[in-house]
């Protein structure tokens, strides 16, 4: 059996097996050539101090010959003429949603408003470099959802809800690095994504399941409380027997059409903000305490911020280092920004979202479940008309927003359709604006050099998770109110990422394959 240990090395000595296994030998007060084989099983970086260092989690063998573990595979089966469930939406949740099913013997028939990811990416460059928005397919509608142009960052921390390991090596069969593994924070990078949207979406039609690319869900069909058909496509009916609604954050008119249908939907808290963007140069100073350059071993520096600010949490969102800004909208008439990073995160900026959180009180006048979807969407035509159209978004420097005043110019930005200058305290709502000010005063202290003008704010930052929670039952995961109709995902309020979305989709595929097989 191996013996566990930790080691700790500078960024000079990384890479290095040799040094490895002295200190490994060291830690556990053996002879070095006494250790047959060392695994890394956790890896993250320690940069408290100059300079850096990696702490490595070891599994080491002595005396004894190395022995693997048996690799990770999964059952899968030809379903071709297995029942059937259905699913709605290709992201994350929708996508281990099926896979989960074909282990389980059922049938996945998918149905995606988008494009598959090469059509879909014409969409994209025309609305980086055109500022044309389609509204079906962008960076959240189309194969893979949000999840494929994301950054791909996979940490995590509903640990308690599913298999954090499972999910990542399945990304691993699929193409993902091993490295995701082993990594405190593991990552993809967007460059890597689409290629393993693709095999999984491979491996579903080879096992049997159905994707329908182009096919919009507009209505559900029910007999008391259940689920009978969908009707998709300007009234294609489509018999069901369990329906996984996996839309994502963004898919608003699916909010509408069930609440107009009478189903329960609940509002609840997000989040609201701008994406913050510096040079990495400047990040990795300050957060590797050095003035030079960062070392050729060390990856591109991020940080976590938080703070509590007038009752209100403000914190640092999906920071991406050597990442870009990108437009996230999914409507012509709004604006709305996000970030991701390549693998090698090598663009020269880090850039974060920094958000107040939102709270009921904030925006409920009526009680309408949907007040939250219409507060965000306001916010995000404001940004549209400051910028003055075609995706161009509104920008101010970090110091000056903080002190107050107009910039008269902006630095290089990565956000491709353009920036022009803008203050942003007429974009965002006062308690917004207010407290991100006191923020960023707190975190230029927190880290020296961070409140700058080098760094710009870009807006705006505002679908960090859903306004709404669409209800279900704790144990069959079914909406209270409809048999058969499983919410699902970050769309439903349950997830709020690629893992997180991914281990929800699993568990309402089991509860469905259960209610399928009943019946």
């Amino acid at each position: 059996m191996p013996q566990a240990c930790t080691i700790h090395l500078t960024p000079d000595q990384y890479g290095q097996p040799d040094v490895m296994q002295k200190l490994a030998a060291r830690s556990l007060n053996v002879a070095p050539n006494r250790i047959t084989h060392l695994e890394v099983i956790k890896r993250s970086i320690d940069a408290r101090k100059f300079p850096a260092r990696y702490v490595l989690r070891l599994n080491v063998w002595v005396d004894e010959p190395f022995a693997p573990g048996t690799p990770f595979d999964l059952e899968l089966k030809d379903v071709s003429k297995a029942p059937e469930a259905h699913i709605v939406g290709l992201g994350p949740a929708g996508l281990f949603a099926a896979l989960r099913l074909i282990e389980l013997g059922i049938k996945p028939v998918v149905i995606e408003r988008g494009k598959d990811v090469r059509a879909r990416r014409r969409d994209l460059a025309a609305l980086n470099k055109e500022g044309i928005v389609n509204p079906e397919s962008n960076y959240c509608f189309g194969e893979g959802g949000a999840g494929t142009f994301s950054d791909g960052k996979l940490y995590t921390r509903s640990k308690k809800r599913g298999d954090v390991r499972r999910i990542l090596d399945i990304l691993v069969k699929y193409g993902a690095t091993d490295e995701i593994l082993i990594d405190a924070h593991p990552h993809i990078g967007t460059n890597k994504l689409p290629g393993i949207i693709q095999q999984i979406s491979a491996q579903i039609v080879e096992c049997g399941g159905e994707i329908h690319f182009d096919t919009k869900l507009e209505g559900l069909k029910y007999s008391g409380n259940q689920l009978t058909d969908i009707v998709v496509n300007g009234g294609e009916v489509w018999p069901v027997k369990a329906l996984i609604l996996a839309t994502g954050h963004s898919a608003r008119d699916i909010f509408r059409m069930l609440n107009k249908e009478g189903i329960a939907l609940e509002a609840k808290p997000f989040a609201l903000g701008v994406r913050v963007e510096h040079p990495q140069a400047l990040i990795d100073s300050i957060q590797y305490h050095s003035r030079g350059p960062r070392h050729p071993n060390l990856p591109a520096a991020s940080y976590s911020l938080v703070r509590q600010i007038s009752d209100k949490g403000v914190y640092s969102f999906c920071m991406c280092p050597g990442g870009i800004i990108c437009p996230a909208t999914t409507d012509p008439s709004e604006l709305v920004v996000n970030g991701w990073s390549p693998s090698l995160r090598n663009t020269g900026f880090a850039n974060s979202g920094m958000v107040v959180s939102v709270d009921l009180a904030d925006y409920r006048k009526t009680g309408n479940p949907l007040e939250g979807v219409e507060f965000q969407a306001a916010v995000e035509r404001l940004a549209e008309q400051a910028g003055g159209g075609k995706q161009v978004a509104p920008a101010q420097r970090l110091a000056d927003f903080v002190h107050r005043r107009p910039s008269q110019n902006l630095p290089e930005c990565s956000y491709l359709p353009g920036i022009t200058t803008a203050d942003l305290s007429d974009v965002l709502p006062d308690f917004v604006h207010q407290r991100l000010r006191k923020a960023f005063r707190h975190f230029g202290k927190h880290l020296r050099g961070y409140l700058t003008n080098e760094a710009i704010l870009v807006g705006v930052e505002s679908r960090t998770s859903c306004p709404i929670r669409i209800p279900r039952d704790r144990e069959t995961l079914m909406h209270p109110g409809m048999e058969g109709f499983f919410p699902c995902g970050e769309g439903a309020g349950y997830a709020g990422g690629i893992m997180s979305a991914a281990i929800d989709g699993e568990r309402c595929a089991e509860g469905a394959a259960k209610l399928v097989k009943k019946v």
